[in-house]
């Protein structure tokens, strides 16, 4: 149920349709993404296995273990750079704040207290969280979940007290006033909430994270096969409904021309994050 199962779902429709063939999502949680990068890592390259990848596990993660399965530039394919998945910061109703400048405040009166959960250690919301540690100067306790969507059924409940959401995770929530939003984690504003701030203009900043999911193949696919790949991938993210889907989940297409492009795309990510990942400790 989290952005990346719902972008791969949407894409999986559009490229069966095209197609005539059915295309299966086989969700594989775990370590925060690398046992599904893993597994995929190993398949045959002959086009009938893709690895849908968020920045975390392809570009982050690189830095964060000594001991990473795969090499993300070697043991893939870079078939296309699908969409950005927009980022809100919520909190739970409980917690007596209702801006980001309440929250540090809340924060650096109560050091501690305060565990903000993410998707799994490395994802955009646990980089988020640690930025807003390193950029406020306050210290709160990070919480990994094997994915979005159980993290939010324990803000739901209690059990912590934020998170850098995606929206398509947190969106039904935030509309039944189970949680609260606060600002949104990208360098501008975004459609879906106009009222809602950025971090970095309520009171944080230099503050700006950008979650984005990626298709890859195994290392080796043939090129013929993975330009056609990327080509259907694109169409699809291009088509109207898709769109409109999407976008109310705040999830945007963000297509690159070539698979190259990708590839180069993925490597200047690595190098970005490796910088984020030494500044803050993660």
């Amino acid at each position: 149920g989290g952005g990346a199962d719902i972008t791969a779902r949407t894409i999986a429709q559009k490229l069966s349709a095209a197609w005539n063939q059915q295309v299966i999502v086989n969700n594989r949680a775990g370590a925060g993404g690398t046992v599904g990068l893993d597994i995929g890592a190993h398949a045959t390259p002959d086009g009938y296995t893709l690895i849908e990848a968020s920045m975390g596990p392809l570009t982050v993660d690189v830095s964060l273990y000594r001991n990473l399965p795969y090499d993300p530039v070697r043991d893939f394919t870079p078939i296309a750079r699908g969409v950005t998945a927009l980022n809100v910061l919520v909190v739970h109703p409980s917690l007596p704040v209702n801006s980001v400048k309440e929250l540090i405040a809340y924060a650096k009166a109560n050091p501690g207290r305060l565990n903000f959960g993410s998707s799994g250690a490395g994802r955009a919301d646990h980089l988020a969280g640690e930025m807003f540690n390193t950029l406020a100067g306050v210290k709160m306790q990070h919480v990994p979940y094997k994915g979005g969507a159980p993290a939010m059924v324990d803000l739901v409940g209690g059990s912590i007290q934020l998170i850098f959401a995606t929206v398509s995770t947190a969106v039904s929530s935030i509309k039944t006033g189970k949680i609260r939003p606060l600002a949104v984690t990208t360098a501008h504003r975004v459609e879906l909430f106009p009222e809602l701030p950025t971090v970095a203009e309520a009171g944080v900043p230099g503050f700006a994270v950008d979650n984005w999911y990626g298709f890859t193949g195994p290392r080796g696919m043939p090129k013929e096969i993975t330009h056609k790949i990327h080509g259907e991938i694109n169409r699809a993210l291009e088509s109207p409904d898709v769109k409109t889907r999407l976008a109310q989940l705040g999830i945007l297409p963000f297509t690159l021309p070539t698979p190259e492009a990708f590839g180069d795309y993925i490597k200047s990510e690595i190098a970005k994050y490796a910088r984020v990942v030494k500044e803050s400790g993660a």
